[in-house]
């Protein structure tokens, strides 16, 4: 494969079918992404390790999305982490690529050195999707649980889609010598296609809650074991590149499953802040409550978390007073 070639992959995500088993998926590269969401904050390790988790699973969730929809996961914790967002916003036309942001809060003196997904407690995992105006934005949560944020998105998929979902995922930082390092992330979503009457997900008397070796049985239970053990042969460097393709990748794991690929969907750091959209935020509020916001300095100021753009701007112009001067 040539330079040209792996660059070609990066920052994609590849939907794929297994047409032997009724099973689909997507295989996603990020590394200008990554870069992108990362450099505009000084995360520690811990933080940035689960950020680039986080916005794997978007890139590998939100390819499904249609045109201009926008999907939101979010992670609220009692931990270290308090939150993480990210945001997947769709195409607005064939062709052009999706966006993605990403960001987090937390308490740099509660960090420890314990495996990363402890550095979040008890909370929750959430899907948002957004389909635009005139509609009612769907939202599914789950607890955090299962040692990782992939695990917490496998529970969702099973109790609240029921449809059996397994992640795959690799992410660090890049040593190639001659390069500067960076973070670079790959990873594979396995699902299993819907059914044509889903079966209800519901906890068991004891409390446990639905997952997907819950969802099939017989034959499907003993492709998806199958499949999944092959899956499992991965390699970290096989996942995040840009040495093999993903198209080898997939021909590699399930030659025998009819793998069948279709077009890559190109994703890239995107925010969507602005100006004009701070002061419609602030249109709500008299001119005394924009008096309470103002600085010694005499200026409303305002920073984005997703992107860090820091916004300036005079009282006198805020508000839906001066809308009206």
């Amino acid at each position: 494969m040539t330079a040209a070639q792996k660059i070609a992959w990066d920052d994609t995500v590849l939907p794929f079918q297994l047409d032997a088993t009724d099973m689909r998926g997507r295989v996603a590269r990020l590394d200008g992404v990554l870069d992108g969401i990362l450099k505009q904050h000084a995360y520690p390790a811990q933080v940035e390790a689960l950020v680039a988790e986080m916005a794997l699973l978007t890139a590998l969730i939100g390819q499904t999305m249609k045109l201009r929809w926008k999907l939101s996961l979010q992670v609220q914790s009692k931990g270290a982490v308090r939150r993480i967002a990210t945001d997947y916003y769709a195409p607005e036309k064939e062709g052009d690529p999706a966006r993605i942001r990403a960001y987090a809060s937390f308490d740099a003196d509660r960090l420890t050195d314990a495996p990363i997904f402890d550095q979040v407690g008890e909370g929750y995992f959430a899907i948002l999707i957004d389909q635009g105006t005139g509609t009612q934005p769907y939202q599914g949560i789950t607890p955090l649980a299962g040692g990782s944020l992939s695990a917490c998105a496998e529970a969702y998929f099973a109790q609240s889609e029921q449809l059996p979902t397994k992640f795959l995922l690799s992410f660090g930082r890049s040593t190639v010598p001659g390069e500067a390092e960076h973070w670079r992330a790959g990873g594979i979503m396995l699902q299993h296609m819907p059914k044509a009457s889903p079966l209800m997900a519901q906890e068991d008397g004891e409390g446990e809650i639905v997952t997907a070796k819950d969802l099939v049985s017989g034959d499907e239970e003993e492709n998806w074991t199958r499949v999944n053990t092959l899956l499992a042969t991965v390699e970290d460097l096989e996942l995040i590149g840009p040495s093999i393709a993903p198209t080898d990748l997939l021909y590699r794991l399930f030659h025998e499953e009819a793998p069948r690929v279709y077009d890559a969907q190109s994703v890239k750091f995107g925010c969507t802040c602005s100006e004009e959209r701070v002061r419609q935020s602030l249109s709500i509020y008299s001119a005394k409550d924009i008096e309470k916001m103002t600085t010694p300095e005499g200026r409303v100021t305002a920073d984005c978390q997703f992107c860090g753009a820091h916004y300036d701007m005079d009282p006198a112009t805020l508000g839906f007073e001066a809308e009206q001067d």
